[in-house]
């Protein structure tokens, strides 16, 4: 029944589906790439209590060694320009849009040019670096909610560092408007170059990582204050605290997200007992 709604497989691996490659079973996977069909899927799934779960480019979550219900990838990709009016659809990759925009002068993205993250899920979780985060630029979005499409103006949309209302509720984004403004190509693509330098120099990006772990405090960095804690290079199992950037966990030797959870534990209850601090977890673990 449901390999009418996509390309269907059964008991797979999803390493190649996320950034900290782990190894996690599923047991359906099945990849969409029909707005329609993606509707009577999530409508079949709640009618018959299936579990489900949409994920991106598995940039920022932590998945099970076993998903007992179906993964579902979003095959939507188009990207249309109306002059500084851009929309995109969600599984279209987020740095890849900064460069592409930066590219013919227009200014809203380039700070995202690191971010390997989808629209989509870019969008929902708020993702930012430098000051500037994705909400900046957004006008609305097109979404699929209880089986029915729906489109959200941004004044509808409750945001925050790296929050979005989105979260709260059992959505899928679909597409994204942004609005950006026109300025010099090529002070765009200077600035985009200086940070890609800057994240190479102060990221361990040999090792697969799922990004920053902890939200930043207020006033403070997560970053830091796992350094000045000593937790630094910490290795439990195959998951690392990085001695590039306290923020980041690694996979340094064959990681199972159990490793990985360990390590996020460790370092909530070090930095509360230590500062009295309670981190905020930025990844997203998959049950």
């Amino acid at each position: 029944m449901i390999k009418k709604f996509g390309s269907l497989k059964e008991n797979y691996n999803l390493k190649d589906y996320n950034t900290y490659k782990i190894d996690s079973i599923c047991k359906y996977f099945i990849v969409v790439n029909d707005v329609e069909k993606l509707r009577k899927l999530i409508k079949y799934l709640k009618d018959n209590k299936i579990k489900y779960f949409v994920i991106g480019n598995g940039s920022n979550v932590i998945l099970p060694p076993y998903y007992a219900g179906i993964v579902i990838k979003l095959d939507f990709k188009k990207v249309i320009y109306h002059e500084t009016i851009v929309e995109v659809e969600s599984s279209y990759m987020l740095n890849k849009l900064a460069y592409e925009t930066a590219l013919i002068g227009l200014k809203g993205l380039e700070w995202a040019s690191g971010i390997p993250g989808t629209i989509g899920g870019s969008t929902i979780n708020n993702a930012g670096c430098y000051g500037s985060e994705i909400f900046d630029n957004i006008i609305k979005v097109d979404i699929l909610s209880d089986s029915q499409f729906i489109t959200l103006n941004k004044k509808d949309i409750n945001y925050s560092y790296r929050y979005t209302s989105l979260k709260d509720n059992n959505i899928i984004i679909i597409k994204v408007y942004f609005e950006l403004e026109k300025n010099n190509k090529e002070e765009l693509l200077s600035l985009i170059k200086e940070r890609n330098e800057k994240r190479i120099n102060t990221q361990p990006l040999k090792y697969p990582s799922a990004g920053s772990v902890f939200q930043n405090p207020t006033g403070d960095y997560a970053g830091r204050l796992i350094e000045e804690a000593g937790l630094k290079g910490k290795i439990i199992g195959g998951a690392k605290i990085s001695d590039k950037h306290a923020n980041f966990i690694i996979n340094y030797n064959k990681a199972s997200s159990e490793d990985i959870i360990k390590l996020i534990n460790l370092i909530k209850d070090t930095i509360y007992i230590k500062y009295n601090i309670k981190l905020i977890l930025e990844q997203e673990i998959v049950l």
